[in-house]
C-alpha cells in the first residue's frame, strides 16, 4: 500500500514535471518565432547548430527546420552521454518541437524588414525562448552538449567553447552573406546571451552549489554518478535542525537542474543555494579527468550492488 506522504510526493513529482514540459513548449515555440518573424528573413544568423542550419539553408533551399533537426541528432546523443536520460528526453522533446515551429513560422510574414529593429527585438525573443529551454533543463541547440566534452578535456571553459564555435560561423557568414550580416548577426548574439543570463538565472558557464542536507555522503555518491562531479563535505550544525552536512559542488548551469532531481529523490528537505562563480583557478570543474582508478573502480564496485 503507498502511503499518504509517498502519494503526495508522486503527485508534486508529476505537477513539476508537467510544468517543466509546458515550459520548455513554451520557450521553443518563442525561439523559433523569433529566428522566423524576425531573424531569418533578414539573414541574421543565430550561433551554434542553428547558425549552420540558417547558412545551409540560404545556400541549398533546404527547410531550417529540417536542418535543424538532423544536425541536433549527434549533439543530442553526446548530451546523453555526458548528461544522462533525462536530459534526452528534454532535449529531444525542445528540439522537435522546435523544429516543428520552424516550420511553422516559415510561412508567417516578417514583422520588420528594418535591420536594426530585427537585430534587437529577435535577439530579445529569442534569449526569452532559449533561457526558458534551458532553465528548465531542455536544449533547442546541442552546441553546449559537446562544448563540455572539450570544456572537460582542455582547459577552454564551456562558454570559451561555444564563443569560439560561434565566431567561426559569424567569419563564415561574413565571407558569404556579407560583413554588415556578419556584425548583426553577432550583435543579435551577445543581446540573445544577455537575455539567456536574466531569464536562466545565469549565462555564466561555472556555478558553485552550497548543499545542506543530512543525506551528503549518499547524494555526493548520486551527484558524482550522474554528473561526473566531486563533492567537498564539509560537517556543519544548525540552530534548530542540528547536525548537517554541507555540501560545496562546482558545476555548469546545464547541470543545475538535473542536480534539482538529485535532491528532490534523495532528500526533499535538502536546501540549496545556487551561487555565481567568477572565476576558477585549477581544475575542479573537471572533476572526471583527476580521478584515481582506485575511486573509479570503486564507484564502479558501489553501482553494481
Amino acid at each position: 500500500m503507498i502511503g499518504c506522504g509517498s502519494l503526495i510526493k508522486v503527485k508534486s513529482q508529476e505537477t513539476r514535471r508537467l510544468i517543466s514540459f509546458i515550459m520548455l513548449t513554451i520557450g521553443s515555440i518563442i525561439a523559433a518565432y523569433a529566428l522566423e518573424s524576425f531573424l531569418i528573413p533578414n539573414t541574421i544568423l543565430d550561433g551554434g547548430v542553428t547558425g549552420i542550419s540558417i547558412i545551409v539553408s540560404k545556400i541549398t533551399s533546404l527547410p531550417v527546420s529540417l536542418l535543424v533537426l538532423i544536425l541536433n541528432i549527434p549533439f543530442a546523443y553526446i548530451g546523453y552521454k555526458n548528461l544522462g536520460r533525462g536530459f534526452l528526453i528534454r532535449a529531444v522533446y525542445s528540439m522537435v518541437l522546435f523544429s516543428v515551429s520552424l516550420s511553422v513560422f516559415k510561412y508567417y510574414e516578417p514583422l520588420t524588414e528594418q535591420m536594426l529593429l530585427a537585430t534587437v527585438f529577435g535577439g530579445i525573443l529569442l534569449g526569452i525562448g532559449v533561457g526558458l529551454v534551458i532553465h528548465f533543463g531542455g536544449c533547442v541547440d546541442g552546441t553546449e552538449s559537446v562544448a563540455l566534452v572539450i570544456s572537460k578535456k582542455t582547459t577552454l571553459s564551456v562558454g570559451q567553447v561555444v564563443l569560439l564555435f560561434n565566431l567561426v560561423i559569424y567569419a563564415v557568414a561574413g565571407m558569404i552573406f556579407g560583413i554588415d550580416r556578419a556584425m548583426y548577426s553577432l550583435l543579435t548574439y551577445f543581446i540573445t546571451f544577455k537575455v539567456i543570463d536574466f531569464v536562466s538565472e545565469g549565462f555564466e558557464q561555472a556555478k558553485a552549489a552550497l548543499i545542506i542536507t543530512e543525506k551528503g555522503t549518499d547524494m555526493a555518491k548520486e551527484i558524482y554518478k550522474r554528473l561526473g562531479r566531486t563533492v567537498t563535505t564539509i560537517r556543519g550544525r544548525g540552530l534548530i535542525s542540528g547536525d548537517k552536512e554541507v555540501m560545496y559542488c562546482v558545476l555548469t548551469r546545464m547541470e543545475i537542474y538535473e542536480l534539482r532531481h538529485i535532491a528532490e529523490e534523495m532528500d526533499e528537505s535538502a536546501f540549496i543555494t545556487i551561487l555565481e562563480v567568477s572565476d576558477i583557478i585549477g581544475q575542479h570543474i573537471k572533476s572526471t579527468q583527476r580521478l584515481s582508478h582506485k575511486k573509479i573502480r570503486y564507484q564502479r564496485k558501489e553501482d553494481k550492488v
